[in-house]
């Protein structure tokens, strides 16, 4: 499964190499996907490429081959209907959806009862992975786990986190926002390409994406370039 930009990048290859077969340079792609800056559409490039769907040809320059297609369903113009519905509400989900269920206040919150979430692909407490949207996965969570709000879970994969006691497998109960205070565990969209979990550190124009294991470094980015898409609110972990 590809994300939207993923799906988006492969099309726009396909489309070239059919009109004009040559692929695009990297600025083209850049343009299209109106991504701000190249190191984006590096990571979609090589995204593509471990997913099977192109091969870079070796000693030619601007040399991309379409190796197989998306199958996703959903086309473009599906896509961009969908963002325009978005618009009326000031957000432009880039790679996790909106209309998550809600709870209120109304909501029974004692143990024995549930709530239904969608579940997501898995994001990375390590180096940034693509987070994969999935409608057909939902999992349930007990309704006290969450407070008012929309919220998604996410499956983690990697070992960043683990002195905040997030570890490798577990579910995150993310509840969506745009802002978050400093120190909040977040999952952050980073240039439009990549969703990682991390801690949120804001010094000045500089946002820091900071991990809780030493063995990985605290990555600095510019105010641009990161993207709250919400805070982390509860844990599932399975043994």
């Amino acid at each position: 499964m590809l994300t939207r930009k993923q799906h988006e990048l492969l099309i726009f290859i396909e489309k070239r190499l059919k009109e004009e077969q040559i692929s695009p340079s990297f600025e083209e792609m850049k343009t299209e996907l109106n991504l701000k800056s190249k190191s984006g559409i590096h990571r979609l490039v090589s995204a593509l490429e471990e997913r099977g769907f192109v091969r870079r040809l070796a000693n030619k320059a601007r040399a991309l081959e379409i190796l197989k297609t998306t199958s996703i369903e959903t086309s473009p113009k599906t896509i961009h209907s969908v963002n325009r519905n978005n618009e009326t509400k000031g957000f432009i989900p880039n790679v996790i959806p909106g209309n998550f269920p809600k709870s209120t206040n109304q909501l029974n919150k004692s143990a024995d009862t549930s709530i239904e979430l969608p579940l997501y692909g898995k994001v990375a407490a390590g180096y940034p992975i693509q987070a994969l949207a999935d409608e057909t996965n939902k999992i349930t969570v007990p309704s006290n786990l969450i407070g008012t709000g929309e919220h998604y879970a996410l499956a983690v994969e990697g070992d960043s986190m683990i002195d905040a006691g997030i570890f490798d497998g577990d579910t995150a109960i993310i509840e969506r926002c745009q802002t978050a205070e400093n120190g909040k565990i977040i999952v952050a969209l980073v240039d439009e390409s990549e969703v990682t979990l991390k801690r949120l550190r804001r010094k000045h124009h500089a946002v820091a994406l900071e991990p809780a294991n030493p063995n990985y470094e605290t990555r600095i980015f510019g105010p641009d370039q990161v993207q709250v898409q919400g805070q982390l609110v509860g844990l599932i972990r399975k043994y």
